[in-house]
């Protein structure tokens, strides 16, 4: 059996716990199995050198970060490999370069384009131990070192299990698995045996944080066996697979939340047709993803104003391009409300059951809760709030549709 293990930056947080780790790893070996391992850096360590290079360089060029932030995965991954050394087990580190890793050039944010994993494949058939600095690969073009975004060790494992034709892909974390909402806001959360990929995909695009959602749509496509599962113990996790028909049952799988929220509006512009495209061509060619739209209409109809979501972390260049825009138009101006976040329930069963949504707005409004934007897809339903309510609104919207019972 082919396995592909990746272990997050708590799980690989001081030596302690690399030690642990290679126990795990040599506990699997011993039994039969065929491990490929890839690892984060340590916890901290990626934070620790965005801070170093904000205290050389105002706006540090990104090629030279992702160099920078690919060395905390490295380092991870060269001691994960002495510790299986020290176990009797033979294992061998690797750069996502060394692994060939081939991706764009969009540096800081790199899409993965071919995997050959040559020299992995040779090392796991010799019977050794490949373990594989996450986050990162190669420019086709430029041959420069790039990083996956965010999480990006989430799909490193992922990509890997799916070149190698792995059995499964385990993803060791500091949670026991997903649940239906954030435990730490919500203690009568319940850990799900199993969730679809659709399902994961949604929760982790609206801001759980136990998947990057890149990598849930990788396992989707190339249909990768997946499971989330803690590092501290030897609990079941949550296995992600295809939708099945006893998932639909479920009307919601689960509640989650997105604090990293911006809402910017562009006020009183013309309402005449290339307007809206104009303004989203410039958004995204700064690289900024949009996610709420709404366009409200003037009551004479000659102006509308025009609201959009971005990641916080994108405000200040967002609010840049939006004000340049606004001068260009005439508009009244651009509006920043940073003080909000997405409130989302998500579950397959909505495609076969009504009121949900009806539900879900009710929830709010009995809490008091004042919704600015609504967005809405087949197995989702996601609410702007303002950003004080949102632990409020998590409880609330999860004892409503009783999801702290089994199903």
């Amino acid at each position: 059996m082919l396995i592909v293990q990746k272990y997050g930056g708590t799980s690989v947080g001081s030596l302690e716990r690399i030690k642990a780790v290679a126990d795990r790893v040599a506990k699997c070996v011993r039994s039969g199995s065929r491990v490929a391992v890839v690892v984060s850096a340590m916890s901290g360590e990626t934070d620790r050198l965005i801070r170093l290079a904000a205290e050389i360089a105002k706006r540090p060029d990104e090629r030279e970060m992702d160099l920078l932030l690919s060395s905390g995965e490295r380092v991870s991954a060269a001691l994960t490999a002495l510790a299986l050394q020290e176990t009797g087990i033979k294992a061998m580190s690797f750069t996502g370069r060394q692994c060939g890793i081939i991706t764009d050039k969009a540096h800081t944010r790199a899409k993965i384009e071919k995997i050959t994993a040559e020299r992995l494949r040779k090392t796991l058939e010799r019977g050794e131990v490949a373990v594989v600095a996450g986050f990162q690969g190669i420019s086709s073009e430029d041959e420069d070192v790039t990083t996956l975004g965010r999480g990006g060790s989430d799909l490193t494992a992922v990509a890997l299990a799916a070149a190698l034709k792995a059995d499964l892909c385990e993803i060791y974390t500091d949670v026991e698995g997903v649940y239906t909402a954030d435990p730490n806001i919500v203690p009568e959360a319940r850990k799900l045996e199993k969730i679809s990929y659709e399902e994961m995909l949604e929760l982790a695009s609206l801001g759980a944080k136990v998947l990057q959602t890149r990598s849930v749509e990788f396992a989707k496509k190339y249909d990768v066996p997946l499971v989330v599962k803690s590092s501290f113990n030897d609990m079941p996790g949550t296995y992600i697979v295809k939708e099945d028909a006893e998932m639909e049952k479920v009307l919601v799988s689960g509640v989650t939340y997105d604090k990293n929220q911006s809402k910017l509006t562009l006020l009183g512009v013309p309402d005449r047709p290339g307007i809206a495209s104009r303004l989203f061509s410039e958004i995204a060619g700064a690289g900024l993803v949009v996610d709420m739209i709404v366009q409200n209409i003037s009551a004479d109809g000659k102006s509308a104003d025009i609201s959009f979501t971005i990641p916080r972390t994108d405000s200040r260049r967002g609010v840049e391009i939006t004000r340049e825009l606004a001068d260009g138009l005439g508009a009244r101006g651009v509006d920043v409300k940073e003080e909000i976040s997405k409130v989302s329930i998500v579950g397959v069963g909505m495609r076969t059951h009504s009121g949900v949504a009806s539900k879900m707005f009710e929830t709010l409004a009995n809490h008091g809760i004042n919704i600015m934007m609504i967005s809405t897809s087949e197995i989702k339903v996601s609410c702007v709030i303002d950003s004080k309510y949102t632990e409020l609104a998590v409880r609330a919207l999860h004892e409503a549709f009783g999801l702290e019972k089994a199903a």
